[in-house]
């Protein structure tokens, strides 16, 4: 399944920021036409982290402030703020139209509000937001992509040399293929083959896996496999890269590991205790993270029943 993770760490951010004119001329090119990109551009995170601090707006996979030159000369500068909006959000066009005017008192100059939706629902395009108040008119409409609507054109995604294409084409597989994971597997398969092969450089190419790697999450036995079977391939075409993608394999595989070993560990403790583990509970221990199993092995040295080592005030 599509991870739900919806955080600042994602690797969605660290490909905006790295590709941003490629971000741009991908999903907002009559935008991205405007820009002198000749003149270079400059994130303003720190700014956008000032803007937002006295306010929870919620949460989204990425957000960014940009200072951009616009074609024509002179000294004709504007700051873009884009959001990158993992979920459906109920008072999302309010947060974009809140974020926009505080840009502008804070900068003084014209702010272009635009959002990317990365969420799966199909009827969920917010683009304005705004009122209407004893004739004093006030509100924001901004442009919107959906992620989702680029479904039905798979090919020409795949034939596309923008990078934003083969990972808009990797969120399109990874939602057709919820729920089926050697399909999936497949798809991931195809994607990254596809990748490896394209005429970019290293860099490019790690960072783009990366993402890749991110939206199509496998179980584990068909992770580790789909990783030997591009490491074998890549080898016998000496690909530049492929110690780097060996370095992540075995760097996860070192994490599963030690993860597998806790689980099996305190699995046994726990039926040794407790009895058979039901089913709900073994799947728990399966899914469980490093944070959890550490919490849990601390709670099961005083817990009287299997209910006590899994309880909330456990973890503390």
């Amino acid at each position: 399944m599509v991870r739900a993770k919806d955080d600042y760490d994602t690797p969605w951010k660290d490909a905006v920021t790295r590709y941003f004119p490629a971000f741009m001329a991908f999903y907002f090119p009559l935008a991205y036409e405007q820009i002198d990109w000749s003149r270079g551009h400059v994130f303003l995170d720190k700014e956008l982290a000032q803007v937002a601090r006295d306010a929870a707006l919620g949460k989204r996979l990425a957000d960014k402030l940009v200072q951009l030159s616009l074609r024509g000369g002179g000294e004709q500068w504007l700051l873009l703020h884009l959001e990158v909006q993992g979920r459906r959000e109920r008072r999302f066009a309010e947060r974009m139209f809140t974020y926009n005017y505080r840009i502008f008192d804070l900068y003084r100059r014209p702010v272009a509000s635009l959002a990317l939706l990365t969420d799966d629902s199909a009827d969920w395009k917010p683009h304005a937001f705004g009122y209407n108040c004893f004739g004093c008119r006030m509100g924001i409409d901004f442009p919107i992509v959906k992620l989702r609507d680029f479904a039905g054109r798979p090919e020409a995604l795949l034939a596309d040399a923008n990078p934003f294409a083969l990972l808009t084409a990797a969120y399109l597989a990874a939602r057709d293929t919820k729920g089926k994971a050697e399909r999936r597997a497949e798809e991931k398969w195809r994607l990254l083959t596809l990748l490896l092969e394209r005429n970019w450089d290293r860099q490019a190419i790690m960072d783009l896996l990366m993402v890749i790697d991110w939206m199509m999450w496998l179980p584990k036995p068909l992770e580790r496999a789909l990783w030997q079977r591009i490491g074998e391939q890549e080898r016998s075409q000496k690909m530049p890269y492929i110690s780097s993608i060996e370095r992540i394999g075995l760097e996860r595989g070192r994490k599963e590991g030690r993860l597998e070993g806790q689980v099996l560990m305190l699995s046994q403790l726990l039926a040794e205790r407790f009895g058979a583990l039901p089913a709900p509970v073994q799947q728990r221990l399966a899914h469980a993270t490093a944070a959890e199993l550490k919490a849990w092995s601390k709670a099961f040295v005083r817990a009287q029943t299997l209910d006590e080592v899994f309880m909330p005030a456990a973890a503390g």
